[in-house]
């Protein structure tokens, strides 16, 4: 084409004006405009096809209790996952079982990665200190405790920080030296107790002290060593509890027990009296002057609000990660550690792990979970996955082989890096754990038509829309009236931003992040819309 023009710009028209130099220097930089863009697609798109893209892996894991059965389910799915992982609370200790494992994985062509429970001595896993030299790349990372964020909404959990665990506090205030010197364990059923204070989700404060105590009679009375006897023959004693309760509203009730008993040479015990009172606004205003304040007690709370709660959670759950890091030198690795859960992967992500599976099939909804997951893991940086966990309590607990295949599916075009199937019940029996052929077929034709298919676009579906939740609110996010942080009741202004967030998800589902106002993570410029937990109108 340029040799046209070059032509052109020397020829009159046939009435013999001057050469079209004006139409040649405009078809001159038309033709260069569109060379540019045709220089500019085919860098686009050389630079896409040759970028490098994300990994991605699909397996299992298996919790069964014996080397052979874990080669048997490698061997039933190595040629529709690339990933097996070793969740075994009987193996996890067993370093030859695990390296035995581990070779006949990575030999039929698995990454591999191995569990560790964080309640154990991180001594025992001494085959943590040599996974990287051993499998090198093909070893896929620690998967290392189970359900932080979600033990902290529902069950029992320590909290309680070494004091140099716990030197770097910067919200503790009064707390910080507490902490240090009290154990502190979040209830099963909700609340704080801390020393000899519980702090009840709906603002009750509970005080349990007391005075002497009735010793075991075998300390008084030991047949066997007649030294042992304590004169006089008799022995009295007594023990006094008293228990104060703090009402929200201000009042105050105190039980107090006094218990008189008499120990006998002989080795028996006679309870003489017992003393019962309840002093109440009605009839104990003198009693009840003598004791702390509502406000006194409750200023001596070291989770407090939500900042706290987040500040000791993350703190607690650094301390577990730097043990296990310290012990097997972890600091030069390569590989991740990582964890699944069903709340607050925020700040799991914030207490340091690197990789977190999001729990689905627990008829929860698909759009939030990854909404959630997926906001927390792109704003720090980090990896994000599944893991399909039981729709039901009983067999066959996990859900059907097709809408196993649709959660993966949705999960690899949101840009999950990892899904794996949770494989393990208690009656489960046989090396297969609870996979049935369905779920087998479902593997299969995810790798099949999926993983293997170019034209299913691995992390297609981008978040266009982000909605922020209040920062540091730990919301449990099953239902408008979950609990927060496992301590306190949601507030009406949280309430009311479920369904904000529900219209939200609806009008944008999978492409929604969920993420909360935190100054160290800004959104700005990040999403096209943003919501806000607070917005009117």
């Amino acid at each position: 084409m340029s040799d046209i023009l070059l032509l052109n710009v020397g020829i009159a028209d046939s009435q013999g004006n001057p050469p079209m130099k004006r139409l040649a220097v405009i078809s001159t930089v038309v033709v260069l405009l569109i060379l540019i863009g045709l220089i500019g697609v085919v860098s686009f798109n050389s630079f896409d096809a040759n970028k490098e893209k994300k990994p991605f892996y699909v397996g299992v894991t298996f919790c069964g209790n014996t080397t052979q059965d874990a080669k048997l389910l490698i061997e039933r799915v190595e040629n529709y996952t690339n990933l097996f992982v070793l969740q075994s609370g009987s193996l996890m200790a067993n370093e030859t079982a695990v390296k035995e494992i581990g070779d006949y994985a990575i030999a039929n062509g698995l990454r591999f990665a191995a569990y560790f429970d964080t309640s154990s001595p991180v001594q025992m896993a001494s085959w943590i200190g040599i996974a990287e030299q051993r499998w090198g790349n093909m070893f896929a990372g620690v998967y290392y405790g189970d359900e932080p964020g979600g033990k902290m909404l529902d069950t029992y959990v320590n909290l309680s920080i070494s004091p140099a665990g716990n030197s770097n506090s910067t919200n503790g205030g009064n707390g910080a030296n507490f902490i240090a010197i009290k154990p502190i364990t979040k209830l099963a059923n909700g609340g704080i107790q801390i020393g000899n204070t519980i702090y009840f989700t709906n603002g009750t404060i509970r005080v349990i002290t007391g005075s002497g105590s009735l010793p075991d009679p075998s300390f008084w009375h030991n047949p066997d060593n007649p030294s042992d006897y304590v004169n006089p023959e008799v022995f009295d004693s007594n023990q006094t509890s008293i228990i104060i309760t703090y009402f929200p509203n201000g009042s105050i009730t105190i039980e107090e027990s006094v218990i008189l008993a008499t120990y006998f040479s002989n080795g028996t015990v006679t309870i003489r009296d017992r003393i019962d009172n309840l002093y109440t606004v009605e009839n104990g205003t003198k009693r009840i002057s003598q004791v702390e304040s509502y406000a006194g007690v409750l200023n001596k709370n070291p989770i407090s609000n939500c900042n706290a709660a987040a500040e000791i959670f993350t703190n607690k759950n650094q301390e577990i990660l730097n043990d296990l890091s310290n012990e097997w030198q972890l600091g030069n690795r390569s590989f991740p550690i990582f964890t699944s859960d069903y709340a607050l992967y925020w700040w799991d992500y914030e207490s340091g792990y690197d990789l977190v599976l999001a729990q689905l099939g627990w008829n929860n909804t698909v759009a939030q979970e990854i909404g959630l997951i997926r906001g927390a893991a792109s704003l720090r940086n980090r990896n994000w996955g599944v893991i399909i966990t039981w729709t039901y309590t009983e067999w066959p607990y996990l859900t059907g082989g097709s809408q196993i295949f649709d959660q993966m599916r949705l999960a690899y075009e949101s840009g999950a890096e990892y899904v794996v199937i949770f494989n393990y019940a208690e009656d489960m029996e046989g090396p297969l754990g609870i996979l049935q052929e369905e779920h087998f077929d479902a593997l299969k034709r995810f790798w099949n038509e999926v993983v293997q298919n170019p034209a299913v676009v691995h992390g297609g579906t981008k978040a266009e829309a982000a909605f922020v939740l209040p920062e540091n609110c730990g919301w449990g996010l099953r239902n408008p009236s979950d609990i927060v942080w496992g301590l306190w009741e949601p507030t009406t202004e949280v309430r009311q931003a479920w369904s904000l967030l529900q219209s939200a998800l609806a009008k944008h589902n999978l492409r929604l992040d969920i993420v909360y106002d935190d100054p160290a993570y800004p959104i700005a410029g990040r999403y096209r819309s943003v919501y806000y937990w607070n917005q009117t109108g």
